[in-house]
């Protein structure tokens, strides 16, 4: 028969089918997007939306899209639509609508879908840039906008310093102030995750696991909450949830940073490394990001892992540069070096620190007089912690001889819970046992920091005696540039909350007067300016009450100052975000504070 070929099922063999889903279109937006092909972007997102219709994310990528393309009417619409159709909880829609009605010039709306963002958001991604909003309107509409509260700032202050408590490796004091947060505000998602890492690096992973499913129940398509229960399947070898989330996260193409970042080390730490590199190369395109070692650590990681060895080399040199003092990057090139040609360089860990063997060649070579950089990494403590939970016995041996020469209250935390467990040698937990005798009681160890200030008699009555914020070896090494004794506006400070709480119990007042003296030391050399001194004095006496036990709200001690409620509220807060004052003074207080 004459006329087109007839098609054999031989002729098919070599054909791979297209798989047209929401993926599919993700990524060739995104390609799109990094080649500035705004058109073609907006025409595979909606493409996406229209495949996975009830996913919120593809229409604000849409609208996104729209927005940088100046239809700032239609971007709107469609967040409109996510609020009333698709998921009324994705509160960041508000922040995307008062930036639009702000560049078209309607300021009231802008106004009204920004209070409602502050209002209603608990998260806090867009806090900074809708308070400059904030200041826009207030230039534009010359009035203050109605902000009743902002929802993200409900207990801002203490998941901050948990954070930071998390970031310096101190996870059972973290752990202890975000179950503390999470139980009095159980929304507060950020702290529940938060909260699920600490046990994590604590090695108590079925409590973790807990935690993100609690969080993933009321937010489900929490980023940080996917992230994070991926890698706790990992640790317990559970493959197919894994591979599952594995596909739901590899349909995400997140645009802020901090997204990025954490979907990138996710994808590495579960083995997409194709997936890592990408999310990596995209960070480094951003100047502000790129001077982060640890970052470029990573990208180098995912190069290497994706056998890319001479782009791997390239940029653990840059690693260097950023941080010549890190033995990281040094190791790193150095192994890249003595590698033959066609040799296999073998999976590399995404963490910026040294193998766990490399690490404990090094603590053998410092011994007891080990830098205090190096004992308080917080990496390096979770790896010891993870190995103390699922290393082999001699692994674990060797955590425990080395976890002696830390000898913190997060190192006898970890070794009581591991006296605890069911299933170790006796021979281990006699080693455990050992280094808790040699390490201290808790109480010592939680007051460590302050037990060298020296505290002189305040009284009230004495305005001429004061108190020192510095012990005896300060004095000697710091010379004049610290402060050694309290100026008038400190020392009145004192007095006037001495004076205040004359006929409370001595312990109260000795509370007062060291976490006074905690404060100070901790903020020298940039010590406060005082200029409202009832202020920084009401906010110790709450501070000092609430932390024995009793009863007491910001508007009985303004009371006794006669200032406002809120006033007392944020130098308390300040105070505490410092010295986390709970934990400071329950040393002081112990048992005593059942008895006020």
């Amino acid at each position: 028969m004459k006329g087109k070929p007839q098609r054999t099922d031989r002729s098919l063999v070599n054909v791979v089918p297209i798989q047209l889903d929401a993926s599919f279109f993700f990524e060739r937006a995104v390609r799109s997007l990094d080649r500035n092909h705004y058109d073609k972007a907006l025409k595979y997102f909606s493409k996406a939306a229209e495949y996975e219709p009830g996913n919120p994310v593809n229409h604000c990528n849409v609208a996104g899209i729209l927005s940088e393309m100046g239809d700032y009417a239609r971007s709107n619409e469609i967040l409109n639509h996510v609020l009333t159709e698709v998921d009324p909880s994705m509160m960041e829609c508000y922040f995307y609508m008062a930036n639009n009605y702000a560049n078209m010039e309607q300021f009231e709306a802008a106004e009204e879908a920004i209070v409602t963002y502050l209002e209603e958001d608990e998260q806090g991604q867009f806090l900074d840039e809708a308070e400059e909003m904030l200041d826009l309107l207030f230039f534009e509409l010359g009035r203050k906008a109605p902000v009743r509260r902002i929802k993200a700032r409900e207990g801002i202050a203490e998941h901050d310093y948990a954070r930071s408590l998390l970031e310096a490796g101190k996870f059972a004091q973290a752990a202890e102030m975000l179950e503390s947060i999470t139980n009095d505000q159980p929304d507060f998602t950020a702290a529940r995750n938060n909260l699920a890492l600490a046990y994590y690096y604590m090695g108590r992973f079925a409590k973790a696991k807990d935690t993100i499913f609690e969080l993933l129940a009321m937010e489900p398509g929490n980023l940080h909450g996917l992230c994070n229960l991926a890698i706790f399947y990992q640790n317990e070898g559970n493959k197919e949830q894994v591979e599952a989330l594995i596909k739901q996260l590899q349909t995400l193409v997140p645009f802020e940073q901090e997204h990025v970042f954490k979907l990138g080390t996710t994808m590495g730490i579960l083995g997409e490394h194709e997936a890592a590199y990408a999310h990596f190369r995209r960070l480094l395109k951003n100047k502000e990001t790129a001077s982060d070692p640890s970052l470029v650590h990573y990208a180098a990681v995912a190069a290497c892992n994706t056998k890319r060895y001479k782009e791997a080399e390239r940029l653990w040199g840059m690693v260097q540069a950023l941080d010549p003092e890190s033995e990281v990057p040094k190791f790193y090139i150095s192994r890249l070096s003595a590698r033959k040609e066609d040799q296999d360089f073998g999976t590399v860990s995404y963490h910026y620190h040294l193998p766990f063997e490399e690490q404990f060649r090094l603590w053998e070579k410092y011994g007891a007089s080990i830098p205090e950089d190096i004992k308080n990494d917080p990496l390096i403590r979770s790896s010891f912690f993870w190995a103390l939970h699922h290393g082999d016995d001699t692994s674990k041996a060797q955590v425990i001889s080395a976890l002696r020469h830390i000898g913190d209250y997060e190192v006898y935390q970890a070794l009581t819970d591991f006296l605890e467990q069911p299933g170790e040698t006796t021979e281990l937990k006699e080693l455990a046992l050992s280094v808790l005798r040699e390490i201290g009681e808790p109480e010592m160890l939680l007051k460590e920091k302050s037990q060298n200030c020296t505290l002189r008699s305040a009284d009230s009555s004495s305005a001429g005696e004061e108190l020192s914020i510095l012990d005896k070896q300060d004095t000697e090494n710091a010379g004049s540039s610290q402060y050694e004794q309290l100026n008038d506006k400190q020392q009145a400070v004192l007095n006037k909350v001495l004076e205040k709480m004359n006929q409370q119990p001595d312990i109260l007042r000795k509370g007062v007067q060291y976490l006074w003296a905690d404060y100070l030391k901790q903020v020298a050399p940039e010590l406060p300016s005082i200029s409202l001194i009832e202020g920084w004095s009401a906010a110790l006496e709450y501070l000092t009450v609430k932390s024995a036990g009793k009863e007491v709200t910001y508007k009985e001690v303004a009371g006794h100052y006669g200032i406002s409620a809120s006033t007392v509220s944020r130098y308390a807060k300040q105070i505490d975000l410092v010295c986390n004052s709970t934990h400071l003074l329950k040393p002081v207080f112990g048992s005593l504070s059942e008895k006020l």
